[in-house]
């Protein structure tokens, strides 16, 4: 009786989990579209990547409940490849570094890296598990051969966090930790912008951002300031920003998802962007997989939440597909019992 109870409570907080990613999601697609009507604009971006959200989700639930060791390693596999090959991946001239690409070739290393740790707590305490730590690193030290300092940092802090989750018993305040973390970091972002910090501390900061990166940051928080309710519309920063307007190579982003969200799609735009991140953390959070899946997927998240509050990362498909199906891998419910590694579980 206690195990039947125990598998209801389960599934009642999977439900409660999935109700609240498909409101989520849908609000993000909802809202895109009314933000493109009211300015004009391109809701296409924003609408690929809710799809590809929701896609890759599906899709590791779907493998890791089938196989839950074989499916995230298959994911970290192509992370792998992809990192490798993602200066193709869009269409169109590269921009200039230290911009363009490096948003995405750090992130699906970070998420890669997640995805072979994930693989090698569900494989238990057998010789599989070292050959998947093995990979993990692997990937780490190819973030850095193809010159992604930022990956290689994700992935080794990506690293340090899941071997570290073996000695956490509770959950929920490390995940909070990493909620806090990112949103550190995009305070930060939004203080360079607005020219708030000491003269020196944005001195030293212009060298490794970038003077491009910042004037990009502070158009968009300038047109976010313009029209705080609607923004200016999905992809029309392109359009009203004078640094891409004077730059010779240009994507046309702000290079920071939540500056972006706040220029194109006003302030609850950028609320929902925060919802998405929050919905994936309180997922991991309420799934009964062991306790060093669950925060090893929700560091690598975290991660990604960095990079693209940094640069240009959510543009990219391969990238939001991959969020999902790591958040996916890691909360999913595998068909036959896997070994505990001793960790809490709630």
């Amino acid at each position: 009786m206690a195990s039947v109870a125990g598998e209801d409570a389960d599934d009642e907080r999977r439900n409660v989990s999935d109700a609240a990613g498909v409101a989520v999601l849908g609000a993000c697609a909802a809202w895109s579209l009314i933000t493109a009507a009211a300015h004009g604009g391109r809701p296409e971006g924003v609408l690929l990547a809710v799809l590809a959200v929701a896609a890759g989700h599906a899709a590791g639930r779907i493998g890791a409940s089938l196989l839950p060791v074989a499916a995230p390693c298959a994911g970290a596999l192509a992370g792998l490849a992809l990192t490798v090959a993602v200066p193709h991946l869009a269409p169109g001239p590269a921009p200039g570094a230290p911009l363009g690409h490096a948003g995405a070739v750090a992130a699906l290393p970070a998420l890669a890296t997640g995805a072979a740790c994930c693989a090698a707590w569900s494989a238990g305490a057998g010789p599989l598990r070292p050959l998947l730590g093995a990979l993990a690193a692997g990937i780490t030290m190819t973030a850095a051969l193809v010159g992604s300092t930022a990956g290689a940092v994700a992935c080794t802090a990506v690293l340090l966090v899941s071997l570290a989750a073996a000695r956490v018993r509770r959950r929920g305040p490390a995940l909070a930790g990493l909620a806090l973390a990112a949103l550190l970091v995009a305070a930060g972002i939004w203080a360079v912008a607005a020219r708030v910090l000491p003269a020196g501390v944005s001195a030293s900061l212009e060298g490794p951002l970038t003077r491009h990166r910042i004037e990009l940051w502070r158009d968009a928080l300038a047109l976010a300031r313009g029209d705080a309710a609607l923004g200016v519309g999905p992809g029309r920063f392109e359009e009203l920003s004078q640094a891409v307007a004077a730059a010779p190579l240009s994507d046309g982003k702000p290079h920071s998802a939540p500056l972006q969200q706040a220029a194109e799609q006003g302030l609850v735009g950028l609320l929902l962007l925060a919802a998405v991140f929050c919905w994936l953390l309180c997922s991991l959070w309420r799934t009964a997989r062991p306790t060093p899946v669950a925060l090893t997927a929700g560091a690598a998240l975290t991660a990604v939440a960095v990079v693209c509050a940094v640069g240009n990362a959510l543009s990219f498909t391969a990238v939001t597909a991959g969020a999902g199906l790591l958040a996916g891998l890691a909360t999913a419910r595998p068909l036959h019992s896997e070994p505990s590694p001793g960790a809490e579980r709630p």
